[in-house]
């Protein structure tokens, strides 16, 4: 196995292009035939091998702590940087400055340092925090500019002159993406992601730039998110809790915290304090962050819920194909006996933001409108997904709706004619779309599992 390779190919002169896990053998090419030569300095694996930029040394750095410095043609060993030990954990990256004196090191101690290689003393250490995530497991020199990456997947850009504290810190999730939503906070529009590790971030629209909820939030994978009212974010969660977060401190307490009996899959909220929530088997009504009424096992597996602008109805598709219609009346769900039939198993539901119809999407790729005013009756059916549709959301202009699918593609449609739509091919290359939501009349924002936020602008 090889680990790494940068080399530097001089005709007639040996380079070493990789090293093996264990540290001890390492390849060298001379332009005619490939040569396994055995070095023993090292006594744990070896994470990484890199050449200076002239190619008259290379360095190689290990779990065992230690980096050593090679002559880049002989292959004889200059010295260890720092004596017995160049960190107090493994090293996972090293990096050279462009005129080869320097080194940039990242390790599982939680510092990166910057090496003196001609005098073997270190210029510069860099602190990077206390926690696990902190351990530092990438870097790169290049140009003027220090990068490190950290555990927890943040982009430090490193300052010379103050160690201890970067220059900036790219943020984001490492892992998958499981739903958004948008609100508009201070007069900026800002974007709410939840992911699988129970991570909420949030987003500048106009920027990009991004952070973290501060406090200890949920345990486990973030389901679904919607904002009410009064301006907090509700997001449940398959540590079975509905979290009510502020969007002016962005801080999680102790407050606020909803603990359900059964895992939660979707929550929607409606005016007046009211929040739905579907859990496994299970209906629950929440009312000013205290459960009120639940309805335990209804007959079918519930799956989505939206609730109607007014507040008064409550849809909520099922596993079975079908929507089903509720009541909320004071503190309980009254089941009003109507079924409304999609084509499939039921994969998300919407009001339009007027209230005038609701967006049924289903696994049989098909997105069915229902006319509210008209009883509810079939209003129009959209095709076009290759697979399971995953989600949908109504544009501000109550005229438009997008949809993402398994397929990877998101869909535009205009309500009045369904053969009228924008396709959006391989929107999320990597995995499919997870959830979006609409900035504007003309801006919708995805996110997939591959871990990204997209903003597209939409033109009809």
């Amino acid at each position: 196995k090889v680990f790494a390779s940068l080399p530097q190919v001089e005709r007639g002169v040996s380079k070493i292009i990789g090293g093996d896990p264990k540290g001890n053998n390492f390849l060298y090419t001379n332009g005619k035939c490939v040569i396994l030569r055995n070095i023993d300095d090292h006594s744990r694996f070896v994470n990484c091998v890199r050449f200076s930029p002239d190619g008259n040394r290379f360095a190689t750095a290990s779990a065992d702590g230690q980096i050593y410095i090679y002559d880049g043609k002989t292959g004889e060993k200059v010295c260890a940087l720092g004596g017995s030990k160049a960190h107090d954990g493994g090293i996972y990256a090293i990096s050279w400055s462009p005129d080869s004196t320097h080194l940039l090191s990242a390790s599982g101690d939680k510092t990166s340092k910057i090496w003196d290689v001609n005098v073997n003393s270190v210029v510069s250490t860099f602190p990077m925090g206390s926690t696990v995530l902190d351990q530092q497991l990438g870097c790169l020199w290049q140009k003027d500019h220090l990068l490190s990456v950290s555990l927890s997947g943040y982009i430090n850009y490193l300052d010379r002159n103050n160690p201890s504290k970067p220059l900036r810190v790219i943020k984001g999730h490492s892992k998958s993406i499981q739903c958004l939503t948008v609100h508009k906070n201070g007069g900026k529009s800002y974007i709410y992601s939840g992911s699988h590790d129970g991570h909420i971030n949030y987003w500048d629209s106009e920027t990009g730039e991004n952070d973290s909820f501060a406090g200890k939030g949920h345990t486990n994978q973030v389901s679904r998110m919607t904002v009410d009212e009064s301006g907090q974010l509700i997001s449940c969660s398959m540590d079975d809790t509905v979290r009510y977060t502020s969007l002016t401190l962005r801080d999680y307490s102790g407050q606020g915290v909803v603990k359900l009996d059964v895992q939660p899959k979707c929550v929607a909220v409606g005016p007046g304090g009211y929040a739905v929530v579907v859990c496994i088997g299970q209906i629950v009504l929440l009312k000013d962050q205290r459960k009120c009424f639940s309805i335990d096992n209804p007959g079918y597996e519930p799956e989505v819920v939206a609730v109607h602008p007014g507040g008064d109805t409550v849809a909520v598709g099922g596993a079975d194909g079908n929507v089903r219609l509720y009541s909320i009346l004071g503190t309980t769900l009254k089941d009003e006996g109507k079924l409304l039939e999609a084509k499939g198993p039921v994969t998300d539901v919407a009001y339009s933001h007027d209230g005038a119809f609701l967006a049924v999407c289903d696994a049989s790729k098909v997105v069915t409108v229902f006319s509210v005013a008209d009883g509810y009756s079939e209003n129009n059916v959209f095709y076009g997904h290759h697979a399971k549709i995953v989600c949908l959301a109504w544009s501000p202009d109550n005229e438009h709706f997008a949809s993402g699918g398994m397929d990877m593609m998101v869909y535009v449609w205009t309500l009045s004619d369904p053969e009228t739509r924008v396709k959006i091919q391989d929107a999320h290359r990597l995995h499919h779309v997870s959830s979006l939501a609409w900035l504007d009349e003309h801006t919708l924002v995805t996110t997939s599992h591959d871990a990204s936020v997209k903003e597209w602008t939409i033109t009809y």
